[in-house]
């Protein structure tokens, strides 16, 4: 009678099945339901929230229950989004809102807005850094200061508040950093540099964050959105020639289908801070951006190129930075109307 060969399990063999055995846990761990983290009752700081996005941020988290510090420089600024808020939002009470004025260029402002944060509610169980600037012209004419004053704001600020706050979070072993970066820190933006440079150092450290953070309870958040339209445009610093660069601008912030709804956006952070996702892009246009580039960056370089030589204005005009404020904004009376409902909805300064 004939033998049946012996089968052996060989190195191959082990290495395969242990990959597939390896694969299916971790499938099998992600389709676990995620236990609910609720923002009601939370402590939640926002950095530059008395308009645009951080204020719809505010917003969702105060109408989920949490409880709200609004910070910016401005004082009148942060009343009126307050009051916007209470005014347009019934079931969001005055006590649910606290106010504290902060200059985030300042390091010991950033950790006096966690102290006092702190001192008033005990305790701050989440920190969005959402606070920005922006400069718009060609590089050769950005002044090198305008470089400095985007990553204090966009960087060390967000730095410097998670410094602040991780101590408390680590003692207990929970906590939630959210990061609003952008998608000019995945892919370069040409006319944006001094943004797009202090959006990819913020990008790298929310990552590394995360990457360090999330072992010890702390759920860090990095938010890549796409253009949206928060009617920060005025708010903008522009050098070149001047009106052609504010008309780019303030047109592509501002059209829907080209800029995504900043209520919208908020909405989703707000839920990816609830699930405690690592990252998110905010768009279509972002998600596929951010992965052209991760495949080739030369590709999404060259088309910036393109868009540099043919769409943007060329340099020229004034070295000298100028709020857009100051600039006389497009003539169309139909973008006029679109921008003022757009300033007013999100108590930006007028166009």
């Amino acid at each position: 009678m004939a033998t049946r060969p012996k089968r052996y399990l060989t190195p191959a063999v082990l290495t395969t099945s242990g990959a597939l055995l390896t694969a299916a846990l971790a499938s099998s761990a992600l389709r676990k339901p995620k236990p609910i983290w609720s923002a009601s009752g939370k402590v939640v700081v926002i950095t530059g929230s008395s308009r645009g996005l951080g204020l719809n941020l505010a917003e969702q988290f105060a109408l989920a229950g949490a409880r709200v510090v609004l910070s910016a420089r401005d004082a009148s600024e942060l009343e009126r989004g307050k009051n916007q808020l209470l005014s347009r939002r019934a079931s969001i009470h005055s006590d649910q809102i606290l106010i504290i004025t902060c200059d985030f260029s300042r390091p010991e402002n950033c950790k006096r807005l966690i102290e006092q944060a702190t001192n008033h509610w005990g305790r701050v169980d989440v920190l969005i850094n959402s606070v920005g600037t922006i400069h718009v012209g060609p590089i050769e004419q950005l002044p090198l200061e305008t470089y400095r004053e985007a990553m204090e704001i966009h960087y060390f600020a967000m730095v410097q508040t998670t410094y602040a706050v991780l101590p408390q979070m680590l003692q207990r072993g929970e906590g939630r950093i959210v990061n609003i970066t952008s998608i000019g820190g995945k892919v370069p933006v040409p006319h944006l540099a001094a943004y797009v440079g202090s959006k990819f150092a913020a990008v790298g450290f929310s990552e590394t964050l995360n990457a360090e953070m999330r072992s010890k309870g702390v759920h860090v958040t990095t938010v890549c959105p796409g253009l949206m339209r928060t009617g920060s445009y005025p708010n903008a610093i522009v050098v070149g020639h001047r009106e052609r660069e504010y008309r780019w601008f303030s047109l592509s912030a501002s059209l829907p289908g080209l800029a995504h709804s900043a209520e919208g956006a908020a909405r989703k952070i707000f839920n990816a801070a609830c699930e405690g996702r690592a990252e998110i892009t905010i768009g279509y246009d972002a998600y596929l951006a951010a992965r052209v580039h991760g495949l080739s960056p030369e590709f999404t370089q060259y088309a910036g190129s393109l868009a540099n030589e043919f769409i943007l204005p060329e340099p020229g005009g004034s070295n000298t930075p100028v709020s857009a404020q100051k600039i006389r904004p497009p003539e169309s009376k139909l973008w006029r109307r679109f921008s003022e409902l757009l300033t007013r909805t999100h108590n930006q300064p007028s166009a």
